[in-house]
């Protein structure tokens, strides 16, 4: 019996032996007690009298508080409650200060009183907690949660009803502000907007006030990014400008140094004032440039020290956000408004050194201080160097030139050879390089540089071909045809010269995130594109063209649909006596009151048949579309090879499937022909909409009665090539396509 109840606690009301019964156990020792502790209850309430009796007030009240904190404990051991976190907090603390219990003895019940009073708070509070934790048989729910509340009041917690305990109250938290005061510029309390200082100040909704601070903040920012720009474009020019100049006086340099040393013995001493004075003239200018490279230099590091800060600021907490916001605000206002010195403060043209050596003169007279440019040499187009309207051209110089500026020419070719008598255009410029604006998309230009100083200009350069980036090709949207696995797209070029590939790029809208684009097919040399598709998705196409100057602007977009087979009838293979609706989707034929001259016959339009062929995608797989007829129409529907006679009736010969109605009131006649055969099938529901599924896959062709969704006949089909709808009508009306739609279910099992 030791080892079982020992192991007691760990095991649930299943395991327990049946014999075993559990009492709850009375914290004061009443007379109900449990049997099996009737020695400890003995020998408790002795201990419990003689102390009552013999012990002083102050000893009992010890003696008491301790008493009571073993019967917990031990009652804690008992209920397998020691690896409770509630519980084992106070456990870890024992010299947390303690409330002492009442002085007054416990009291004690009689057994005459009622089994239901024979419990006091305790006892119910100590059963309520181990129930509370799964201790199933070991006593009720509200027992278990009496014994955590006991364990707490041992240890310096009291309920509400124990006014000799008491409890301390947490101290409130500070209030967060909610409004923001305009006025004084920092986030307040609602409750000190009505009652303190900032009464009659303006206020707003912190949120509100947060949007305003972070749209002063981004237009700020805006603005810093656009001067760290400025700044680093004028920085970039000025460090051109400081190598320039340091390059030129360079060169003057050693073309006096090897002009000078001729007459090195008649010069000497002039020769070392003119060095010193040009040294002087070179220091104060570097000097002068350098101190503003430097100023911009420490403006850039500011402007980033700014935006760094600004970025960190954007993390932190809407309070100090705000609060933040406001000094940086006025921060950024300042440095903003401080002026920047962008002018360059000395000019990288070399001052006139004006010689007058008496002496010398005659020698003097024939040096020239500074050459004549050499030809400067035009680079060859460089890719993507251009747009439709422009061009970027680049040239190189030997290093020993100095020079002031550059003459850039240019004219169109026409006819793949310069055109002599063209007009030239010429543009002067101070680098290297020059965009050439408004020229005209896919055409070559001609272009040459000359280089000029105070010497003189140069031979002009090579001539270098050049040419435009293309215009965009147009697409046309009427001609595209889909399915669900792909699409056709056509295109016109939209240039007179010829281009060199074509990209189509695809942008997908049901992609989550997706913000450009997500597929390219590169590298096609002709105007249309078979693209596979992903099926049930919504695309929008785009083509650009490309040459050697780079790509086009993009087309106009077109949106393609991969719900279905998507296509249009044919003009070039419609009988005279039909007419194609704008959209390409209805055929109609109109009665005839007077004769009318017939265009010549042609091999791909009908001429004896009074029928159009449809422009199906070059897909294999399935393709369903359908066509709505009138019942008193005599039609025929159904596909054809593209070389079918166009002088034969559809279904007479072995290069079509069709189904024909023939209607002679008030009897309806349906034909499945195919080299002028026919199956012997009745229809007994004349269909207004017919579905047809042309499977490659498995070489079918069926046709539906959609209203009804009735298989109506399935031919097996030789299609070594692809085939094309066809629609015929052999007297006045209409019929109508429906396609770019899901394959219906009952469709889906032939």
């Amino acid at each position: 019996m030791e080892e079982e109840a020992g192991e007691a606690p760990e095991l649930d009301r299943s395991t327990a032996p049946r014999d075993f019964h559990f009492y709850p156990l009375d914290l004061y020792d009443s007379e109900d007690r449990m049997p099996i502790f009737q020695e400890e209850s003995s020998r408790m309430r002795r201990e419990a009298h003689v102390e009552m009796t013999s012990e002083p007030r102050g000893a009992a009240k010890g003696r008491s508080q301790r008493h009571f904190e073993g019967e917990v404990d031990e009652l804690v051991r008992l209920y397998g409650l020691e690896d409770d976190h509630e519980l084992g907090d106070a456990f870890v603390d024992r010299n947390m200060p303690r409330i002492e219990v009442s002085e007054y003895p416990p009291y004690v019940m009689t057994r005459g009183e009622p089994a239901g009073e024979q419990r006091d708070w305790r006892l119910t509070e100590a059963a309520a907690e181990a129930e509370d934790l799964g201790f199933g048989g070991w006593g009720s729910e509200g027992q278990c949660q009496d014994l955590r509340e006991a364990y707490r009041y041992t240890h310096g917690r009291a309920s509400e009803e124990y006014e000799c305990y008491v409890i301390p109250e947490e101290e409130d938290e500070e209030e967060a502000a909610d409004v923001f005061c305009v006025t004084c510029k920092t986030p307040v309390r609602a409750l000190e907007k009505a009652f303190e200082e900032h009464k009659e100040h303006e206020v707003t909704p912190l949120s509100k006030a947060l949007e305003s601070a972070k749209d002063e903040i981004h237009k700020n920012m805006y603005r810093l990014e656009k001067q760290i720009i400025e700044m680093e474009n004028f920085a970039s020019h000025l460090e051109e400008v400081f190598i320039t100049v340091e390059e030129n006086f360079g060169r003057q340099e050693q073309n006096f140094e090897s002009h000078y040393n001729e007459i090195l013995e008649t010069l000497a001493q002039k020769y070392e004032e003119k060095i010193h004075t040009l040294g002087e003239k070179k220091k104060e200018k570097l000097e002068a440039l350098y101190g503003q490279l430097v100023s911009c230099g420490e403006n850039l590091d500011t402007c980033k020290e700014l935006m760094e800060t600004i970025e960190e600021m954007c993390h932190e907490e809407k309070v100090d956000f705000i609060k933040d916001a406001v000094a940086m605000a006025d921060r950024l206002r300042r440095f903003l408004e401080t002026k920047t010195d962008v002018d360059i403060s000395t000019q990288p043209a070399l001052e006139d050194q004006s010689l007058d050596f008496s002496d010398v003169e005659q020698l003097l007279g024939s040096i020239n201080t500074i050459p004549v440019p050499s030809a400067p040499v035009i680079n060859p187009q460089a890719p993507n160097s251009a747009t439709g309207s422009s061009v970027r051209v680049c040239w190189s110089l030997y290093s020993d030139d100095t020079v002031e500026s550059y003459q850039l020419s240019y004219r169109p070719v026409r006819d793949s050879s310069p055109g002599k008598d063209q007009a030239e255009f010429t543009i002067t410029v101070k680098e290297t390089y020059c965009l050439v604006i408004n020229l005209v998309p896919n055409t070559q230009y001609e272009f040459w540089v000359t280089a000029q100083n105070k010497a003189g200009v140069s031979s002009a350069s090579e001539c270098a071909v050049y040419m435009t980036a293309p215009s965009p090709p147009i697409i046309k949207s009427k001609e595209i045809r889909s399915c669900e696995e792909a699409a056709l797209i056509c295109w016109e070029s939209g240039n007179l010269n010829p281009v060199d590939s074509y990209t189509v790029e695809l942008i997908q809208a049901e992609t989550p995130g997706s913000s450009g684009v997500t597929e390219s097919v590169v590298g096609i040399p002709t105007c249309e594109a078979l693209v596979q598709l992903q099926p049930q998705q919504t695309y929008t196409i785009s083509v650009r063209a490309l040459n050697v100057g780079g790509p086009s602007a993009r087309s106009e977009p077109a949106t393609v649909h991969t719900a279905g087979s998507c296509f249009r009838l044919n003009q070039h293979t419609c009988h005279p006596w039909l007419t194609i609706s704008e959209d390409g989707l209805t055929a109609v034929r109109s009665v005839r009151t007077t004769s009318t001259r017939e265009p010549p016959p042609r091999s791909t339009r009908f001429s004896r048949c009074v029928a159009v062929m449809g422009n199906l995608i070059p897909v294999r797989g399935r393709h369903y579309w359908e066509v709505e007829v009138d019942e008193h129409l005599d039609y025929t529907v159904g596909v054809a090879f593209e070389d079918v006679p166009k002088q034969e009736d559809l279904g007479t010969n072995s290069l079509s499937w069709c189904m024909r109605h023939t209607w002679a009131s008030p009897r309806h006649k349906y034909e499945f022909l195919h080299n002028k055969m026919t199956p012997d099938i009745r229809i007994t529901v004349s269909p207004r909409k017919i579905g047809i599924l042309l499977d490659y896959e498995n070489s079918k062709l069926s046709f539906f009665n959609v209203d009804i969704a009735q298989h109506l006949y399935t031919f097996s089909c030789q299609l070594d090539r692809f085939v094309h709808p066809c629609f015929s009508l052999e007297k006045p009306g209409c019929l109508k396509i429906h396609n770019g739609i899901s394959m219906p279910k009952h469709v889906t099992f032939y």
